[in-house]
């Protein structure tokens, strides 16, 4: 009975993303707000008009990071504690660049990730899977003159969540961009090629175009794998344009 209502029901939210897909409009590029799939998105989308917010307050406290601030280690998750993290270890590295792919330098990049046992170190997440002691799961760095911004860390691993039964998240890592100011964040996420579970991944399918959603994912590099220490991805950011990369709005 058990093994038979998980496959109805991955059976279902399959056959859901598949009649949305469908439906939808040709270069609907952008994560649709509403996506019953996602059954968040019920709950967050905004129903009443937008108020306009004078960000002026925002930006006089907002913080301000130059090199000083950022430590050279803290782009490494795996050297952050006394020992070292299990899992596969990775270089993540990429280019930050606007819209006609030219260089955004000296910008806060953040990323934050679950373990390689799909664990965040969070008191939200209690899913019976081990918090690694050595693994603290956020890093930052700042991009360099030519744009690039590079993390080591340990591949994570999926994770449950409770959209629908049986639900889980393929790996990802999140990524921050804070810009000039505080006020111009974006937040997105990078996905690892060939996941299986991207077609029953309610967010990642909410963004109905399949090439635009191939910007999420990153792209294995052999030139960035070391031998015998880690395997390497490349994943550039586009932050304008028509090939930006996907951002999650605060109203997602």
């Amino acid at each position: 009975m058990t093994a038979s209502g998980e496959l109805t029901s991955q059976r279902t939210i399959s056959e859901e993303i598949e009649k949305i897909q469908a439906d939808s409009r040709s270069g609907d590029t952008q994560p649709r707000l509403d996506y019953p799939p996602y059954r968040s998105t019920l709950l967050r989308h905004p129903t009443k008009e937008l108020r306009h917010a004078d960000p002026e307050g925002a930006e006089l406290v907002a913080p301000v990071f130059g090199e000083s601030d950022v430590g050279a280690l803290e782009s490494d998750l795996t050297v952050q504690r006394d020992g070292v993290p299990i899992g596969e270890r990775i270089l993540v590295r990429g280019r930050l660049v606007d819209g006609e792919g030219r260089a955004v330098r000296r910008q806060l990049v953040e990323i934050w990730q679950a373990n390689a046992a799909g664990r965040y170190i969070h008191k939200g997440d209690q899913h019976p899977a081990p918090v690694d002691p050595n693994f603290t799961g956020v890093g930052r760095c700042l991009t360099d003159d030519d744009g690039w911004y590079s993390f080591t860390t340990i591949k994570p691993g999926p994770y449950p969540w409770r959209n629908h039964r049986n639900a889980w998240r393929p790996a990802h890592i999140h990524f921050s961009l804070f810009g000039t100011d505080f006020t111009q964040r974006l937040i997105t996420q990078m996905y690892f090629p060939g996941d299986p579970l991207f077609a029953l991944d309610p967010i990642y399918q909410s963004i109905t175009d399949p090439r635009t959603r191939e910007r999420l994912v990153a792209t294995y590099d052999h030139s960035l794998s070391e031998p015998e220490r880690l395997l390497g991805y490349r994943w550039d950011i586009v932050l304008t344009g028509g090939h930006a990369t996907l951002m999650e709005h605060e109203d997602d």
